[in-house]
């Protein structure tokens, strides 16, 4: 959709993940746009895509509620002083790139004063706190989502979304080669192995850390030519694991990174819920999903959450896929018994892997920034 007008985009993105998805937007907008200014928060690579931020987006990456107590008259603050700024620029569109605590609330003071919005990457309102899409609903002139479900979710609530798939799904061939990978990992080719990916914060893996461990153990047991690796999210981690190691005689390889070679590189994997699961998924490994959270927490998530499902691939699924052994279930005996079975026969998982992948391979930033233009100047 090319334009002679020039266009004034402002983007809002609070941490790395949201930074990969607003350069590739904002890529895909200047291929169909040229003349097109970009304004707002991002990180290095919408700045290199051409994005003036006001300020650091590494002030806006807060993570644990301590934290963000701490934090939060600097957050109000740097709120109000962009809202101010963003009012008095006027720009054709605001996207907000996840972080919908900061900028749902921007959204709406933005909308309310005849700016359009557009929120990329939905919050969990599917499963928890449902009543937020009251807010969605007032905020977003248009809501952009990864996932199929949750376009459904807000055509069901009258917001208007476009379902654009999923930028991994993009950039994550169909077939990988796990010959390779083994080779650049330096890992026998012809003996199986499972990845542990435990989690990689501190308080997943000294949750799940040595659960992990337990169940690889027991399903050494039962396979002994297994072959282990764990990625390691970073320097703290792998400190934390090798703690953990100390006393165990596992033939396991701590990863420096390279979660994305563990994978390619495995037979299957025991997974802590989470985002990394859909990474499984694409590269079609079969997989555990195990979490423990602390007993309180669980119990008010229990009495919160809609959803019948934790993990992404059967929530994508709509269907119990891929085994899920949350709290007292997950223990070391039942994972290493799940891992045995799909070590022996994975297929019907990764089948539906398959279907998944193709399903959310659709050229994300290419759906997201025709999805804006159209909003922009339509047809």
């Amino acid at each position: 959709m090319a334009s002679s007008r020039p266009l004034r985009v402002a983007l809002l993105a609070g941490e790395a993940s949201g930074d990969i998805l607003g350069a590739g937007l904002m890529a895909e907008i200047r291929a169909r746009h040229p003349d097109v200014q970009f304004i707002g928060i991002g990180g290095p690579r919408m700045i290199a895509a051409g994005l003036h931020s006001y300020f650091p987006m590494e002030r806006l990456s807060v993570m644990g509620l301590v934290e963000v107590l701490g934090r939060l008259p600097e957050l109000l603050a740097r709120r109000r002083r962009l809202l101010r700024t963003l009012l008095a620029e006027r720009p054709d569109v605001f996207i907000g790139i996840d972080a919908p605590d900061f900028n749902l609330t921007l959204e709406l003071k933005l909308r309310r004063a005849g700016i359009k919005t557009v929120h990329y990457v939905s919050p969990s309102v599917w499963a928890w706190r449902q009543k937020r899409v009251l807010k969605i609903r007032e905020a977003c002139d248009l809501m952009l989502t990864l996932f199929p479900f949750e376009a459904q979710f807000y055509d069901a609530q009258q917001v208007p979304v476009r379902f654009v798939g999923h930028p991994l799904a993009d950039s994550i061939p169909c077939e990988v080669d796990r010959l390779a990978a083994r080779q650049q990992l330096q890992l026998p080719a012809d003996e199986p192995v499972v990845a542990l990916l435990p989690g990689s914060r501190g308080g997943e893996v000294a949750k799940l850390g040595e659960l992990f461990l337990d169940a690889a153990e027991r399903l050494r047991a039962m396979r002994p030519q297994l072959q282990f690796v764990l990625p390691c999210a970073n320097a703290e981690r792998r400190a934390q694991l090798e703690s953990m190691l100390a006393s165990r005689n596992l033939p396991l390889r701590l990863l420096d990174g390279q979660s994305h070679e563990a994978l390619a590189a495995c037979d299957a994997v025991l997974i802590a819920s989470g985002t990394a699961t859909l990474e499984a998924l694409l590269f079609k490994r079969p997989m555990v999903v195990a979490y423990r959270l602390a007993p309180l927490t669980y119990s008010i998530l229990r009495r919160l959450v809609k959803s019948p499902y934790v993990s992404l691939p059967n929530l994508l699924a709509e269907r119990m896929l891929v085994p899920e052994l949350i709290q007292e279930a997950a223990t070391p005996d039942a994972l290493a018994q799940s891992l045995y079975s799909l070590l022996e026969g994975g297929q019907a998982q990764t089948d539906g892997f398959e279907v998944i992948h193709r399903a959310l391979r659709r050229d994300a930033s290419v759906q997201a920034a025709e999805a804006v233009l159209q909003l922009i100047e339509p047809l």
